[in-house]
């Protein structure tokens, strides 16, 4: 681990996993029957600035409706989480949510964490200069797999906030793993601010993951471009089509690229076939209710405190205690 403190109030820790390690990945993924890549890797400077204008679309209802959420409710959510302690936010991108919650939060020390280094690291540079009474010590790591938070303060009660529904791209066994992870972080007496999409018409699901710009099968594409940057791979991106569908049985949007073609693509010196129509699967957005993400929280340790939705019951905010 790399720690440096950049400023009085930001330090920095690097915690990202090796570029080897990467390779690797994307390697096992695409040698699976369903070929595979994980979501987390659309997160370069590009897959970024994407996303962010992903969360501005009509369609995309998610971010607009969190924010409203957020924005509504924010003295209500301060009064349950308390003012003070340690605010550790993992996902955090550009901290545009969090801004909500901290004049109302006043954290001691917050900690955003996310795998996209360079902006996590002018995210937390932009919110030190807007908050100059705010302790930051920013964390690249990758939260997906089990990790290991850089040194926090003693004897502070511990927050996690976990927004955007990102815990909907985990399979529901990962997501308990996860929420286990978080709950011995924030022990003994804290506790999980978590955002999570809920289960709606499928029209409206649909429209989110396939929206009329085309700004998400830009997104979805510029994960080919990443691994052709970090994994020496060939992919033609104009040989893939985004495809993205809501999987009812499961509960679940799916996100594929289509091969256009039959075709052969090296990645790191191995050649791998993709027959016509033949898909990687390159991200899950689980949609739950209420009393069956309560379940799978209860599962992990936690206990149901108090929820927030939207008036159109498309979105909701929840905190769990241990």
């Amino acid at each position: 681990m790399r720690t440096e403190l950049l400023e009085p109030r930001l330090c920095f820790s690097d915690l990202k996993p090796p570029q080897a390690d990467f390779r690797s990945e994307v390697i096992e993924g695409l040698r699976r029957p369903q070929k595979t890549l994980s979501p987390k890797f659309f997160y370069d400077p590009e897959g970024c600035r994407l996303f962010e204008a992903i969360c501005d679309l009509p369609e995309y209802y998610l971010t607009r409706t969190e924010i409203a959420i957020l924005t509504e409710h924010a003295d209500s959510i301060a009064q349950t989480l308390g003012r003070g302690g340690t605010l550790i936010e993992l996902g955090s991108g550009n901290s545009r949510k969090v801004r909500l919650l901290l004049e109302a939060l006043k954290p001691d020390v917050y900690m955003p964490v996310d795998i996209a280094g360079q902006h996590l690291l002018a995210a937390s540079r932009e919110l030190a200069v807007d908050h100059p009474w705010l302790n930051i010590h920013a964390a690249c790591l990758d939260y997906s797999q089990r990790f290991e938070l850089p040194v926090l303060p003693e004897g502070q009660r511990k927050t996690v906030f976990f927004p955007g529904s990102s815990i909907g791209n985990f399979e529901p066994v990962e997501a308990e793993n996860l929420l286990r992870g978080i709950a011995r972080c924030v022990q003994p007496d804290g506790g999980l601010l978590i955002g999570f999409d809920l289960k709606k018409d499928t029209a409206v699901l649909q429209a989110a993951y396939n929206d009329s710009a085309g700004v998400t099968a830009q997104f979805n594409l510029n994960l080919l471009r990443c691994i052709n940057a970090g994994a020496a791979a060939n992919f033609d991106l104009g040989r893939f089509r985004h495809h993205a569908f809501f999987n009812e049985p499961k509960g679940r949007i799916e996100m594929h690229l289509r091969s256009e073609s039959h075709q052969r693509v090296v990645v790191a010196d191995e050649t791998f076939e993709f027959l016509d129509g033949e898909s990687i699967h390159t991200e899950n957005s689980y949609k739950y209710g209420i009393e069956e993400f309560r379940t799978l929280a209860r599962h992990a340790g936690f206990e149901p405190g108090r929820c927030w939705r939207d008036r159109n019951g498309l979105f909701c905010v929840h905190y769990f205690g241990v």
